[in-house]
């Protein structure tokens, strides 16, 4: 039975994490959940921990909808994660990795900063087959398809596990119960959103997130998002850079 490791970069209690690990279960995975105990957003590929005298913390929980599937939560990011689960931190290899549902889209140049992305490349460079799954809620959504993302996500699994081994794949869905079709996409220069700086004092800033004003490049994975269809984009690291599936 192939083994899944759903992980996520939102945390332990986010429920794209949950939706994401039961459409998993239903289609007939061995799924072990591992995610950090508070939100990480941003953490990239990091292998920073919380430490106490060299050891992880690592608690187990049982989540909703998830009874008998062992599920943890870690002091440390996703990118930890995805690392010490290679090592077997959770039992035997996994085969696969699904990092997500992610709350907010992770397109353009800007996916490097992204831990939901982080723990997929992690588990590619050590032999998994990984995909990255966000959802476009926007700034203000008022529902949440978490469902709808999970369903694109296990529909183009097959894909994936076609190819090779240690391949990534990072997903993109629209917040709506039906997307247009999905479609493969190169990375846009960049994302849909950017971080300020909003106030700096003497002692202190503080980061901001807002609204690109510019208009996407056509055809890249920001633009099609926007026009409704799930997007696809292969992501490798070659020479430093994160590049878009050719």
């Amino acid at each position: 039975m192939t083994r899944v490791l759903v992980t996520n970069d939102d945390g332990i209690d986010a429920p794209g994490l949950h939706v994401l690990a039961r459409a998993a279960v239903a289609q007939g995975f061995d799924v072990t959940v591992a995610a950090p105990e508070r939100q990480s957003s941003g953490a990239s590929a990091s292998i920073v921990a919380g430490e106490e005298q060299g050891r992880i913390a690592v608690e187990r929980r049982t989540l909703p909808g998830l009874d008998g599937v062992p599920s943890f939560a870690v002091r440390g990011g996703p990118g930890l994660i995805a690392l010490i689960a290679a090592h077997g931190a959770f039992g035997e290899r996994f085969d696969v990795v699904l990092s997500g549902v992610n709350h907010g889209a992770n397109v353009g140049r800007a996916i490097l900063h992204s831990g939901t992305v982080g723990a997929a490349l992690t588990g590619g460079l050590n032999g998994a087959w990984a995909l990255a799954i966000s959802l476009d809620v926007g700034m203000k959504p008022e529902v949440f398809e978490w469902e709808a993302a999970s369903a694109t996500a296990l529909e183009i699994l097959p894909f994936l596990l076609s190819l090779e081994r240690g391949s990534v794949l990072n997903l993109n869905v629209p917040n709506r119960p039906e997307h247009a079709g999905v479609r493969e996409a190169p990375l846009a220069p960049f994302g849909i959103v950017q971080t300020t700086l909003s106030e700096r004092g003497e002692h202190h800033i503080r980061l901001a997130v807002e609204d690109l004003p510019n208009v996407p490049d056509p055809g890249t994975d920001a633009a099609l998002l926007a026009e409704g269809y799930a997007t696809v984009t292969g992501v490798e690291p070659v020479s430093g850079r994160i590049v878009g599936f050719r």
